[in-house]
């Protein structure tokens, strides 16, 4: 019985010293509060009392970023919301550099997306999101690249527009579309009148030309059942009869 006490208490000790390590995983390693190591996946020793660790997870994350109230540069009031990807790349300084990464991570997100959309147009948010976006990453990976956190991407997801400012959009967006259709219908006009004038000079280069449409103007007159065309003979024709009448 006096051995069964110290038997169960050596079976406890070497249980707890036993950590079992994920490959997507890393432990922190302290002695004695200082920093010794990290270790990576599989059976790993830390000898209670004497080390402490903590456990980091390598896996990317996705974090929300709450909705935020945005004024952009011409004066207007939108909600605005992201979500970003990170992962820590160096655990070490993910927990030696800041007490937590994960909400640092989405302090540094916010206000970031206040300064970078308040700096862009409404028409830049709607049209250039891609750019936004890259912008958005950049600074955010540079103010987390000490805490040993990657951020891959930064996605906008929503923006949310007063409906007296959709309304306004809708419209101008139908004045674009009404002069867009002006300008193509002016293009075709002055392409006619350009095609019109080109036939006149030919026409009236080669005068055959001009009697050749003449009468395929009748023909295109005469298809017409109910209509009575008269053919008008040109004088022309018939000045060699009348000379020679003329000469008897």
């Amino acid at each position: 019985m006096s051995l069964l006490i110290p038997l169960v208490l050596l079976g406890f000790v070497l249980y707890a010293s036993f950590k079992r390590v994920m490959e997507y995983e890393r432990l922190v390693v302290f002695v004695l509060g200082k920093f010794h190591t990290v270790k990576g996946p599989g059976i790993r020793l830390v000898i209670p009392v004497l080390q402490q660790m903590v456990r980091v997870n390598l896996q990317t994350v996705t974090m929300e970023v709450p909705s935020q109230d945005v004024i952009t540069r011409d004066n207007i009031s939108v909600k605005v919301n992201a979500v970003i990807f990170l992962r820590v790349v160096d655990p070490q300084r993910a927990v030696l550099a800041v007490q937590d990464y994960l909400y640092s991570t989405s302090q540094v997100a916010q206000t970031t997306l206040r300064s970078v959309l308040g700096q862009s147009q409404l028409d830049d948010l709607l049209s250039k999101r891609d750019d936004i976006n890259a912008e958005l990453q950049r600074i955010i990976d540079q103010q987390t690249e000490p805490w040993g956190v990657k951020v891959a991407a930064v996605e906008v997801k929503n923006v949310d527009i007063p409906q007296d400012m959709q309304r306004a959009i809708a419209r101008q967006a139908e004045a674009e579309r009404e002069r867009r259709a002006k300008i193509i219908h002016a293009e075709g006009e002055f392409q006619a009148a350009q095609k019109l004038a080109e036939a006149a000079n030919v026409i009236s280069q080669n005068p055959a030309a001009l009697q050749l449409r003449y009468l395929q103007t009748l023909v295109e007159i005469a298809a017409e059942k109910n209509s009575t065309t008269i053919f008008p003979i040109p004088i022309d024709t018939l000045a060699p009869f009348i000379k020679g009448l003329l000469s008897k």
